[in-house]
């Protein structure tokens, strides 16, 4: 797959300061969800549209959810956000039930599984309802289109070329991943494995973990993996709570500045870990805007002006023009690295 539109640094860092305003306003709406069935904006169209992340109380879903929200205000609908406290394979159905019970127009989610929600998913769209997953999809078939944050290759690549650098491209690494059934964190993962063996020879993948998107968990998993594995050299963490967390331990320990440390991540949580030395590098596309284009997805979906089908188009507000790919994928764009250099000029 490739990228519908690739914009400049400059743009990147403008939509990126869009987040800064975001995260300082804050969020009025979200919570119970409960009056996300009432009021809807365009007319007779129903955009009352609910934004379901994996867990309530991460901060990369607050921050995308957030974009979200502002889209939803900018043409006139009705926002909400809902969700479980933890991450889990089945802990987003009673939600989807629930609002299929609103009768809201849309839900947005992250799944926390691809097949878990799926009938909870087309009851809704039986109903009615317009069904946009974005950052992990669902099975193609539950859902109307998928905003994805950029190509699973695209964003394997970032990292299995960071922690090539990082570790002189020679030694064991580990991934530590979120939970064993995230969508998005395996397909990475499955390109990852296939990257290090062809390009990188030298490299070893020692194993892979998950901390759940749990804190401590996370925290736990990195002891772990530094005491199994005395000569690991490197460890990957594709998740915000995960690298945080592993970021955590690491700077504290022995082993700060001689286990290298990458993934995705986002600049506020890293920029300590960053600044003392812990991390060198990490990745991440800009969450504020995969929301924000996730939420005029739903509007066009529910306005009629697309199906989902390939070769769709729609207008995101200020992030332009996209194109519906094939199985009813949207592309944002490029992971974007962050280091010492870079770091100071971002606020998410």
């Amino acid at each position: 797959m490739s990228f519908h539109t690739k914009r400049t640094r400059i743009g990147a860092i403008a939509a990126l300061a869009v987040t800064v305003a975001l995260v300082a306003t804050g969020c009025s709406s979200g919570g119970s969800g409960g009056d996300s069935s009432e009021g809807s904006g365009g007319g007779d169209a129903n955009l009352a549209i609910t934004f379901l992340p994996k867990n309530l109380g991460n901060a990369y879903f607050d921050t995308s959810d957030k974009g979200g929200e502002k889209a939803i205000k900018e043409f006139g609908g009705t926002y909400a956000e809902v969700g479980p406290a933890e991450a889990s394979p089945d802990a987003q159905v009673s939600y989807i039930n629930t609002l299929t019970q609103q009768g809201v127009g849309g839900i947005v989610v992250s799944a926390n599984d691809p097949k878990a929600i799926c009938d909870a998913l087309n009851e809704a769209r039986d109903a009615g309802i317009k069904v946009v997953t974005f950052d992990s999809d669902t099975n193609p078939e539950c859902r109307d289109i998928f905003i994805n944050q950029a190509t699973a290759d695209g964003i394997a690549k970032v990292q299995v070329d960071m922690i090539a650098d990082q570790i002189g491209d020679s030694g064991e690494v580990a991934i530590l991943s979120a939970s064993a059934n995230a969508t998005n964190q395996n397909a990475w993962i499955e390109t990852m494995k296939t990257l290090l063996a062809s390009d990188h020879p030298n490299i070893k993948l020692v194993d892979t973990v998950y901390g759940d998107d749990d804190d401590q968990t996370s925290f736990d998993k990195t002891a772990a993996l530094l005491q199994t594995y005395p000569d690991l050299k490197g460890i990957i963490s594709p998740t915000t709570v995960g690298i945080a967390a592993a970021a955590r331990y690491l700077s504290t320990s022995d082993y700060k500045g001689k286990v290298a440390l990458t993934g995705l991540g986002t600049p506020n949580q890293m920029r300590d870990f960053v600044e003392d030395g812990t991390v060198t590098e990490f990745a991440l596309w800009n969450p504020a805007d995969l929301g924000y284009l996730a939420a005029f997805a739903a509007k066009a979906l529910i306005e009629g002006d697309i199906t989902g089908k390939e070769g769709d188009s729609f207008t995101a507000g200020d992030l332009g023009d996209f194109k519906v790919g094939a199985d009813g994928t949207v592309l944002l764009g490029e992971p974007y690295k962050f280091n010492k250099d870079n770091i100071g000029d971002f606020d998410f």
